[in-house]
Formats: C-alpha cells, structure tokens, sequence
C-alpha cells in the first residue's frame, strides 16, 4: 500500500527539531521503543511497516497491539520504507505520536529527579532516560542546551521509556529556581566529588548531569547542595555521561546498605 505524500513528509519533519516542535510530534522507530510507547498509553497518530517486522521477535505482538489500540498501521514495501527511516538497520516499523508536554509544576518537596545540562549526545540522553525509568525517578528535566530529548535518536536510546517518565523541556534559571522554591537539593556528577556511597539527601534531591565536555555550567554548580562521584578503583578517569549517570542514579536510589 502507498503511503500518502502528507504522512511522508511530516515523518521528515519530525527528523528536524526545529519543524518536530512546530509540529508537536515524536517519531518512534523500532519493536522496543513502539511497545513500550503503547504501554505507556502515548497518544500514537498513525504506524507504517515493512514485510520485514513479521520475521522479527515481538513484530507481530506489537503489530496486534497497534491494532487493539485502534492505531492505523500501514504497510509499505521495503524501498518505501528505507527512504523513511534514518538507521542503518531498520526493523521495519517507524510511529508517529503527538509530544507529552509537561511543566515545572512536577517538582516537589522530597522528589527524586534528573536533570541533564547541555547534553549534546543524544544516546547519552536516551541511555540517562532510561535509567531514570528504570530506578524511578519522578521526573526529568532536560535545560536549554540539551539535545532534542524528543527527537527520534534519543527516544530510539531510551527504548522508549522517555514515555514512561514525567519529561519536563526548560530553561536552566527556571529549573533552578523552580527546585529551590521546591526545597530539592541539587547535587553536581563531579570527578571531585564525594564518593556517592557517602551522600544521604534527607529531603529528596536532583542529580545534574552536565555536557559531556564542560560539564555543568557555573550557574548550577553554585547552587549544588553537594557534588557527588562514583568511586573508580581500576583507576580510569571517567565514564562517559550516560553510563555514569546511570550508576550515579542507581547509587542514590538504594535505600539499603548506604552509609
């Protein structure tokens, strides 16, 4: 079946921040991050597939989930869909869903959250996302600077949990001044830090993670409650943003054994 012109170029939209937004839409690719769409109850607007989905594990389960969800799917033939997608090695499916938007009224007193500073990577940003899902933070704010946390990449490296997490897009002086008058605590990812096994925020916190080269800007560190670290026996230097927000994230959410 053809794919109508319309469908087409708005899945070209959504591969540009600047048009995704205007648009208000999210691109969704893969059997992972679809499902996981789905169980999260995203508001999805239409799916397109290739033949290759069905020999896939999980294709056809997430294409009967589209169905029972009442989503229009489409099949299209393999060149049709190649032309759509952006990776190297397709699984056939690609969505389109409209953008949860949420605000800085999310914050509160005694929250867990993660709060990424001009990430530029966005499967660190995915990655981080994810890990927040899976430890339970109750929101993410991703500040000016940050990648698109939207854009189809990073919602690829999050498997699609971006839309299991409250996800708040901000400037930073409101996001700081939002946590403030929430009463949560920042602490600073630093290499000269405390080792996190050592830190116990009583009243909830915020875990700012900064680029990837730069780190977090000034504005923010000042306003650290603390700066926290992962501990490195085998005496690397660092871990890259993603992998060591996720333990850092890990670390904070344990409630047994800490000191």
């Amino acid at each position: 079946m053809e794919l109508s012109q319309r469908r087409s170029l708005l899945i070209g939209r959504l591969k540009r921040r600047k048009t995704r937004l205007r648009e208000g839409m999210v691109l969704i690719e893969g059997v992972r991050a679809v499902g996981e769409a789905l169980d999260a109850g995203a508001d999805f607007r239409f799916a397109v597939f290739s033949v290759r989905l069905a020999a896939l594990p999980g294709g056809g389960d997430v294409l009967g989930k589209l169905a029972s969800a009442g989503v229009e799917a489409l099949e299209i033939d393999e060149e049709a869909f190649e032309r759509l997608s952006d990776t190297e090695r397709s699984q056939g499916l690609l969505a389109v869903c409209a953008q949860p938007v949420r605000g800085l009224e999310i914050l509160r007193p005694g929250g867990r959250y993660l709060v990424l500073d001009a990430l530029q990577d966005p499967g660190n940003v995915g990655t981080l996302v994810r890990a927040a899902t899976a430890f339970g933070v109750d929101g993410v704010l991703a500040l000016d600077g940050t990648v698109d946390p939207w854009g189809a990449k990073a919602v690829r490296a999050s498997a699609g949990m971006v839309f299991r997490v409250p996800l708040v897009v901000a400037e930073a002086a409101d996001a700081a001044q939002a946590l403030g008058e929430a009463g949560v605590p920042i602490l600073v990812a630093d290499a000269t830090g405390r080792d996190v096994g050592e830190v116990v925020p009583e009243d909830g916190w915020a875990l700012l993670v900064g680029n990837e080269g730069g780190g977090p800007r000034h504005v923010l560190s000042e306003l650290a409650s603390d700066t926290v670290r992962i501990p490195m026996p085998g005496g690397a230097e660092s871990l890259n943003a993603g992998v060591a927000g996720a333990i850092l994230l890990f670390a904070l959410t344990q409630e047994i054994g800490r000191v």
